[in-house]
């Protein structure tokens, strides 16, 4: 169920025209960045991380939000290990869209 609610909230959110996070044009894109941009499940997983992402850090202020960045970040250089290795990154993403998917679980709402 919440995780129903969760992805209703993700759909409705605008997404953004291209594909990935990031910009899959760019010269010099790491390994994995092109990976993801190659991968069109590895793609719809960026956007999914991205998207919840933007959402959770627009609802805590900044001492939350910026553990939460700090996550991130460290996240980023996890995934950048990665290399190209798809079953690296696809898990790299599964546990980071958990942990993003934890938080907002956590939140207390109303009924």
């Amino acid at each position: 169920m919440r995780r129903a609610l969760s992805l209703a909230i993700l759909l409705s959110l605008p997404l953004p025209a291209a594909a990935a996070s990031f910009d899959c044009t760019l010269a010099g894109l790491s390994p994995n960045e092109r990976a993801i941009c190659d991968n069109r499940d590895l793609n719809d997983a960026d956007v999914e991380m991205a998207t919840l992402l933007k959402f959770l850090t627009g609802l805590f202020a900044m001492g939350y939000r910026g553990e939460i960045l700090d996550d991130q970040t460290a996240w980023l250089r996890e995934r950048m290990g990665c290399e190209a290795d798809l079953a690296c990154i696809r898990a790299a993403y599964a546990r980071r869209i958990g942990a993003l998917q934890a938080i907002y679980d956590g939140i207390d709402r109303p009924l």
